[in-house]
C-alpha cells in the first residue's frame, strides 16, 4: 500500500539539508498524494520556506533546552502516525526519534546507533577516489525500495519575494563569489580571491555572498580587489570595479535566486555549491584539502571543478576540513592558479 504520510529527518548542516531535498523530490514524484514532512535543525528552516511539495516543516531547536525539545518533537511525531520515517543521519538523537516514532516503517543507515530498531537498515558506504559515490546516490538507497535506484536532483524553490529582492542586482551580467567556509582548509585564501577578481573583465558586476559572520572577510576581499560598492547595486563611476558585499543581506533562497541567474558562481566545497546545484545555476567549485570524489561535488548542468593540478602526498588530509594545514604550507590551495578559475567563464 502506498504511504500516505512520510517524514524525512535531516538535522545536520545547511548543505546536507539541500542534498536531502533530492529524497523529497523523488518521493513526491512517486507518491503525489502523500503528505511529506521534513525535520531540520533550527536555523535551516529558511531553506524550505514555501516549498511546493512539502507538507509540514518540523524544527528542532538544538541550542535552547535541546533534549526537552527533542522529547517534544517525539510526541509530535508519534501523534502524526507516519507510515514511513526516513532518517538521513547517523547520529543517536535522530536515530532515537526514528526508532520510537511509531511509524509503520523506519529506514536509516546501519551506522546509526539506534539502527538495530529500524525496520530497514541500509549500509552506509563511504565514497572514495577508487569508488566514488555522490551523497544523493547514497541517500537514494534509503528509499530505493519505495521508488527506484535513480536519485532525483536536489531542488530549492526561491519564492517570488526572493526573486524580487534580487531583481535590482540582475540588470547586467554578474558573477557570484562565496569565499567563506567553516573550515580553514576548505577555504580558498582571500588574497587568491583578490588576485582572481583583479583579472576579471571590468564590466562584470561581482556579488560576494555569505552569512553575517562572513561580512568582514568579504569586505577585506572587496577593498583589496579595488571594488567600489553601492548598496543599491546600480550606481558606479566609470572605471570602477563593481563589487557588492551582500553577506548577511540575503537569505538562503534569495542567495539561490541570485546564483541561479549568474554568469557563474565561484564557491568552496561548502553549502553555496549545493545552492547552485539545487537551482541548476552555473557553478565553479574550488577544492583545496578535500576531493570531489568524497561525494559532495556540484550537480548543475554547467559545473566546473578547480583543484591543484599536481599530485600532493598530503592531499587529502582528511574527509572533512581542518582548522589549519597540518603541513603548514597549504599547497592544496596555494598552488591553484588564477587561470584555472578564469577558464570557467572565458
Amino acid at each position: 500500500m502506498a504511504p500516505k504520510r512520510i517524514l524525512i529527518i535531516q538535522t545536520a548542516f545547511i548543505g546536507d539539508v539541500v542534498l536531502a531535498t533530492a529524497i523529497l523530490e523523488k518521493l513526491a514524484a512517486y507518491y503525489p498524494q502523500a503528505r511529506i514532512d521534513f525535520l531540520v535543525r533550527k536555523g535551516n528552516e529558511g531553506l524550505l520556506k514555501g516549498h511546493p511539495k512539502l507538507g509540514e516543516l518540523l524544527v528542532w531547536d538544538k541550542k535552547g533546552s535541546k533534549y526537552r525539545n527533542l522529547f517534544g518533537l517525539l510526541r509530535r511525531i508519534r501523534k502524526s502516525r507516519y507510515d514511513v520515517v526516513v532518517n538521513v543521519q547517523r547520529f543517536a538523537a535522530t536515530g532515537w526519534l526514528t526508532a520510537f516514532s511509531g511509524a509503520k516503517e523506519t529506514v536509516g543507515f546501519d551506522k546509526n546507533p539506534w539502527s538495530f530498531l529500524f525496520s530497514k537498515r541500509i549500509t552506509h558506504t563511504v565514497s572514495t577516489p577508487g569508488n566514488p559515490l555522490h551523497e544523493v546516490d547514497r541517500n537514494q538507497r534509503l528509499i530505493a525500495h519505495l521508488t527506484d535506484a535513480f536519485p532525483a536532483r536536489p531542488k530549492l524553490y526561491p519564492r517570488p519575494e526572493d526573486d524580487e529582492q534580487t531583481r535590482p542586482y540582475k540588470t547586467s551580467s554578474y558573477i557570484c563569489i562565496a569565499p567563506a567556509s567553516v573550515w580553514f582548509t576548505k577555504q580558498y585564501p582571500a588574497d587568491q580571491w583578490v588576485s582572481f577578481i583583479r583579472k576579471l573583465p571590468m564590466d562584470l558586476n561581482l556579488y560576494l555572498l555569505g552569512g553575517p559572520g562572513d561580512h568582514a572577510l568579504c569586505e577585506q576581499i572587496r577593498e583589496q580587489a579595488g571594488g567600489e560598492q553601492d548598496q543599491k547595486g546600480d550606481r558606479w563611476e566609470a572605471g570602477e570595479r563593481r563589487i557588492v558585499n551582500l553577506c548577511g543581506t540575503l537569505g538562503f533562497l534569495a542567495s539561490a535566486s541570485l546564483q541561479r541567474d549568474a554568469l557563474m558562481s565561484y564557491v568552496n566545497d561548502s553549502a553555496p555549491m549545493h545552492f547552485s546545484s539545487a537551482v541548476n545555476g552555473p557553478v565553479t567549485a574550488v577544492y583545496c584539502s578535500t576531493l570531489p570524489s568524497f561525494g559532495f561535488g556540484p550537480l548543475s548542468d554547467r559545473s566546473h571543478i578547480v583543484e591543484v593540478d599536481r599530485k600532493l602526498p598530503c592531499r587529502p588530509c582528511g574527509l572533512h576540513g581542518r582548522k589549519a594545514c597540518p603541513e603548514g604550507h597549504f599547497n592544496c590551495a596555494r598552488l591553484i592558479r588564477d587561470e584555472q578559475l578564469l577558464e570557467a567563464i572565458m
